[in-house]
């Protein structure tokens, strides 16, 4: 296992992706297993969100929104056009996506993905058209965005194209790591 430790400096693409049209498909159909049941939080705490937030992407480093200024991070999730989706299967958070539809016509999906101990049960293509349809379903909608990196999933890019997303522009960035993270799971 290769780690890169807190304090090194390492190098990541971002791809920012769009779709234009609502996608054909229709909504997805549960995935096998245990039954799953999708919330929104309406305004919720910002430590309901940091929650899921470090749960989802901890092991991606995402620490953005961990370092906002709380009074920012609460007037965000308490806009209306924000939108917190917790995805809960056996009692607990098993994912979670974030719609962010501020800018008029447009929605962003914000945040997206699953904790650790989901992956692999199918959940996230199920996740990924539920959260596309109901950007779609937001009224005036015109634009979806996302955007994702390397230190992301190894396989979120070409999810999010699967499901219909365009990369539409890349850019080179570094981070100075605050926590050691796994580099070999980013090329699995």
């Amino acid at each position: 296992m290769t780690r890169a430790r807190a304090g090194e400096t390492v190098d990541y693409i971002v791809t920012f992706l769009e779709m234009t049209e609502r996608p054909a498909n229709g909504w997805p159909s549960q995935p096998l297993g245990a039954p799953a049941t999708l919330l929104v939080a309406e305004a919720p705490p910002a430590w309901y969100f940091l929650s899921l937030y470090s749960a989802v992407g901890h092991p991606h480093h995402w620490i953005d929104q961990i370092e906002r200024p709380r009074d920012e991070l609460e007037s965000w999730l308490a806009a209306p056009e924000v939108r917190l989706y917790t995805l809960m299967r056996q009692g607990w958070p098993n994912g979670m996506f974030v719609l962010d539809a501020q800018e008029p016509g447009q929605c962003n999906l914000a945040y997206f993905g699953l904790v650790p101990e989901a992956l692999g049960q199918g959940l996230g293509s199920f996740l990924l058209r539920t959260a596309i349809l109901s950007a779609w379903d937001m009224p005036g909608m015109t634009r979806l965005t996302v955007n994702t990196c390397t230190l992301d999933h190894p396989r979120a890019l070409s999810l999010y194209q699967k499901q219909g997303f365009s990369p539409v522009r890349q850019e080179r960035r570094q981070i100075v790591l605050r926590h050691d993270i796994d580099l070999q799971r980013l090329h699995d």
